[in-house]
């Protein structure tokens, strides 16, 4: 059983990093009916008690395994992209009807939530994703910017059925280095378009439909009641997460300290919550049964106990979502029940192993998430550090033993994921995991049947107290050690001395593994040679984002546009790629101008990175005075760009070209626009330089072009002005720079229509290759340190390509 997961895990990861499934599911069947026919045929001309035919025959098992997996993940895949939106249908208004599907979240004054289209629908995906806000004057502005706001539209109920008219797209997501894959998030959970609420819509049905439908209409209420029964503030999200597995209601800085805390498992519904309610309904049970002659002669107390954690589990598993690590309990419990109702022992390895199968069948997009790794990766680690042992530890020294072999074995996953270790995990869950376990988690149980005060008033408390606890400790610098991505080398040979580490103590070889995890901590990615550099143009909707590196040093060339109320780019997508990138401080921090999109996600980046200077293009007026204070945190001047000489890093040269400093710095200029002031910056070296150009327009660019002699502009790579807007990129400036590759950064299907037809056409008959982000994804440059080796560009999209994107 092993054996063949662990094949079919292999199998099912290859299929989830190819870019095409073209054959897979053919080939997946004849690579079974092969490995199925030489075992068979091992097994009649050989002897069992020889060691190499009994190699060969496991082999052949892994081979059929893994052919399995192959062929099963492709054929779900090939499936489910089959459910997809016709192309003459995205933009349309069309009316579909539908039932509400699982939970609604907040999204600023409206919802987003999944929507299940009758099957009737020609050309439309059976599930797709839905925004509802309101109509344009009918939101409160305030209401709008204020993240903590409640939502100004009714929420629709899971369940409910509903005729609605509404524009759909084809799933589409950022695409970064080491970012968040938006388009394998939807596709795991089935939803094949997203799209927006026209209008206020028509309800036909209130009542609930199918079982699933009647137990999320149950979570919105369970949620609803313990809501109204707790006081506002304190835990409220984190009490509902426990409940009905919704965290929406937990903030950023709460999430934060879970993360630097190590804490994050507590608060999704784990394993640890599924087995908690399991302990509590059997241990219940068996003790009434017990109790109760009549009972025992009909059934042993311990089966009927575990009956009753199963039914238990079951119906709290539901209530959670269903999640993967909920799942993987739930299996393992489920297991667990049939074998003691059959009277087998079966070893607890097997029982995850065949977890490990029913989850990878049921849910072949599991692999893409850090949950499926952390979840079976803890439990492997339990039962490596509990089993085969000649004493067990007991108690405390037995919980600490484990904890600590767990936050040591899951290292490199973290590391992997997320960039960062909690070296402080093991010191906090030693606080939080009694609190939650035994405290907050029992009277949230309890409140479910019956949400009143006197239950979730404590609980809040106990909860309260935890974060009061585990708050100075995240806030300590050391709490977290954050590194590189390590490359797939380096994590393996951090595995295996994971796993050596976790042999007992005489076994060979456990000397060796702390050099190994010793150089998964200490790496770092090369950097550029001096004179040469790298730039990412990041994959950032509507806006600009712009990492620039040399040998030593980082700068970064606006940060992106905000992504609703409560997030932007800045939180989403810089700063963890420039964490996976091993970035732990920036020497500048450039932002062109003070609009949204250029400058929304400074706030966040200035907050959690070290950033030596910053500056800005220059305040013509009060207005854009008044927008560089919102844009910037408090007590952060700026320094104008217009003002800042060159410099020069690691044999790099910087340079701001325009603006020219004005005469009156805080004077009233009337008629300019905010874009034409635009810090425009050249990076220059051996191979060539990068222009980068903000928002500036054609008078912008006549006025760059007389102040600097011709040649002065030359560049390799050229950002286009303003998203590649037909108001920018003048014949004039494209004579003067003459590059060999322009980049426009813009949104998917941006409302602008940038880049603008005729300003690729432009470039691209002055000799340039286009690229553009909202269809290739981040753009990586690399200028050699020599002239002769030039620039090289990639894509994101083409270097990482995977089968789901653009379907």
């Amino acid at each position: 059983m092993r054996i063949l997961a662990l094949g079919f895990l292999a199998g099912t990861l290859l299929v989830q990093n190819v870019d095409t499934l073209d054959g897979l599911v053919l080939v997946g069947g004849l690579g079974v009916a092969l490995a199925v026919g030489l075992r068979a045929a091992l097994a009649r001309v050989s002897d069992a008690d020889e060691a190499g035919p009994r190699w060969v025959g496991i082999a052949l098992t892994v081979l059929a395994a893994l052919a399995a997996g192959v062929g099963w993940t492709a054929w779900r895949a090939e499936v489910r992209l089959s459910d997809e939106l016709a192309g003459t249908l995205e933009s349309v208004e069309l009316t579909l009807q539908g039932r509400v599907d699982g939970l609604p979240r907040a999204s600023g004054p409206g919802w987003r939530f999944d929507f299940a289209v009758e099957p009737e629908t020609p050309g439309v995906p059976g599930l797709v994703q839905l925004g509802w806000r309101p109509e344009r004057g009918d939101a409160d502005t305030d209401a709008e910017g204020d993240p903590g706001a409640p939502p100004l539209l009714p929420m629709p109920r899971p369940g409910e059925r509903w005729a609605l008219t509404v524009r759909l797209w084809r799933p589409h997501g950022l695409a970064n280095p080491s970012g968040f894959d938006y388009e394998a998030w939807l596709l795991e959970r089935g939803v094949r378009a997203t799209g927006s609420v026209r209008g206020s819509g028509r309800l036909l049905d209130e009542r609930p439909a199918t079982l699933m439908q009647h137990v999320h209409r149950l979570r919105g209420t369970v949620r609803e009641r313990m809501l109204a029964a707790l006081p506002e503030g304190g835990q409220r999200g984190l009490l509902v997460a426990l409940a009905v597995g919704d965290q929406q209601g937990i903030d950023a800085a709460g999430w934060e300290i879970f993360r630097r805390t190590g804490v994050a498992h507590l608060v999704s519904i784990s394993g640890l919550h599924v087995a908690l309610v399991a302990m509590f309904c059997g241990g219940l049970a068996g003790m009434v049964w017990r109790r109760l002659p009549a009972l025992v002669l009909r059934m042993p107390a311990q089966r009927a106990g575990a009956l009753a954690g199963l039914a238990g589990a079951t119906a709290y598993a539901l209530l959670a979502g269903m999640g993967v690590p909920v799942l993987r309990a739930w299996l393992m419990l489920l297991v667990g029940a049939l074998a003691l109702f059959v009277g087998r022992r079966i070893a607890p390895s097997r029982v995850l192993a065949l977890a490990l199968l029913v989850v990878l069948a049921v849910d072949p997009w599991a692999v893409l998430s850090a949950g499926f790794w952390l979840s079976f990766g803890a439990v492997a680690v339990i039962l490596a550090v509990l089993g085969g042992r000649v004493a067990a530890s007991a108690g405390w020294r037995g919980a600490l033993r484990v904890q600590l072999a767990i936050s040591f074995a899951l290292a490199p996953l973290l590391l992997a994921q997320f960039q960062s270790v909690p070296l402080l995990s093991p010191l906090a869950n030693l606080i939080a995991i009694p609190l939650v376990s035994f405290v907050v988690t029992p009277l949230v149980l309890l409140a479910i049947p019956w949400p009143t005060p006197l239950l979730l008033v404590p609980a809040d408390f106990a909860a309260g107290w935890m974060m009061e606890l585990l708050a100075p400790l995240a806030a300590l610098e050391l709490a977290v050690v954050e590194r590189a991505v390590p490359p797939p080398w380096l994590f393996g040979g951090a595995l295996a001395a994971v796993a050596m580490l976790l042999l007992p103590r005489a076994s060979p070889g456990r000397l060796a593994a702390p050099a190994l995890l010793a150089g998964l901590l200490f790496w770092q990615p090369p950097r550029p040679q001096e004179g040469g550099f790298r730039a990412w143009v990041l994959d950032v909707g509507q806006g600009l984002a712009v990492h620039v590196q040399t040998r030593a040093h980082d700068l970064l060339y606006d940060s992106g546009p905000p992504f609703g109320s409560a997030t932007d780019a800045g939180e989403r997508v810089i700063l963890p790629w420039l964490r996976a990138a091993g970035v732990r401080r920036l020497d500048r921090l450039v932002l062109s101008h003070p609009d949204s999109d250029h400058a929304g996600g400074a706030a966040s980046l200035l907050g959690a990175m070290p950033v030596e200077v910053v500056l800005a293009g220059q305040a013509r007026d009060a207005r854009e005075r008044a927008a560089w204070a919102q844009r910037l945190p408090q007590g952060r001047e700026p320094v104008d760009c217009a003002r800042a000489s060159a410099w020069e890093r690691d044999g790099v040269r910087f340079e701001v070209l325009h603006p020219a400093p004005m005469r009156l710095p805080r004077g009233e200029v009337s008629g300019a626009h905010d874009n034409d002031a635009s810090c425009v910056l050249r990076v220059s070296a051996a191979a060539g330089a990068l222009l980068l150009s903000g928002d500036i327009g054609t008078a912008a660019e006549a006025q760059l072009i007389a102040r600097h002699p011709a040649g002065s502009l030359s560049a390799a790579v050229v950002v286009s002005a303003h998203h590649g807007s037909r108001s920018s990129s003048s014949l004039g400036l494209v004579d003067a720079t003459l590059p060999e590759h322009v980049i426009h950064s813009a949104g998917h299907r941006n409302s602008f229509g940038h880049p603008h037809p005729e300003v690729w056409a432009r470039w691209a008959q002055a000799g340039a290759r286009n690229w553009r982000t909202d269809a290739q994804g981040a753009i990586a440059l690399e200028f050699a340190a020599s002239p002769e080796e030039g620039v090289e560009a990639s894509a994101e999209r083409a270097t990482r390509p995977r089968y789901w994107h653009g379907r």
